[in-house]
């Protein structure tokens, strides 16, 4: 028996084990662990090829979902959890790195293009949309043109960056909250990018 459906559902992106806490590609994994603490929304469920815990926020019920199938398959995880509970692509929100923004930036968005993220390629290519919210944390671009971006996402931050980046998933936990509030997606933008 299924239940009522989420109000939301709030997916985070980065990759499965204790190999890859901390890295930079994980930022959406870091959202949904602050998310999960300040709500005592435990994220230990396994389904949808998922860890994915259900809760309250703002007297919305909320699924806080972690895809375990490694980033560049996120979207299998993020299908089938909408297709269990047949919500729509503009019910969900994702949360991921970018290292097109600088460390410590967010940014977010109501739809568009993957932006060269195989996380969130996979996922417009399985729900055939990229119509849905998107909160993504900038992690900074490599050091320089010959660095190689798989490994300049997958090390961690250095202790300058840190600050920054403890700031930043704070401020994507705002945003979460705004969007799953039922705050429009032009509301959230103007709060959380501010001034371009």
């Amino acid at each position: 028996m299924i239940l009522k459906p989420p109000g939301y559902i709030l997916a985070g992106l980065g990759n499965p084990g204790p190999r890859y806490d901390g890295t930079r590609h994980n930022m959406g994994f870091a959202v949904i662990d602050a998310l999960s603490a300040k709500y005592n929304i435990k994220v230990k469920k396994l389904r949808f090829q998922s860890l994915y815990g259900e809760g309250n926020i703002g007297g919305r019920r909320i699924i806080l979902l972690k895809p375990q199938t490694f980033m560049n398959l996120s979207g299998r995880a993020v299908r089938a959890c909408l297709d269990y509970y047949r919500l729509t692509p503009d019910r969900l929100a994702v949360i991921y790195d970018d290292a097109a923004l600088p460390a410590g930036k967010v940014r977010v968005r109501p739809g568009g293009s993957d932006g060269g993220h195989n996380g969130m390629k996979d996922i417009i290519y399985q729900l055939n949309s990229d119509m849905f919210p998107r909160i993504r944390l900038g992690i900074g671009a490599p050091p320089h043109a010959g660095y190689d971006m798989a490994d300049w996402v997958l090390s961690g931050f250095s202790p300058d960056e840190k600050p920054a980046m403890a700031a930043a998933v704070d401020k994507a936990v705002s945003a979460a909250e705004m969007i799953t509030g039922g705050l429009s997606i032009a509301c959230v933008m103007q709060s959380i990018n501010g001034n371009p």
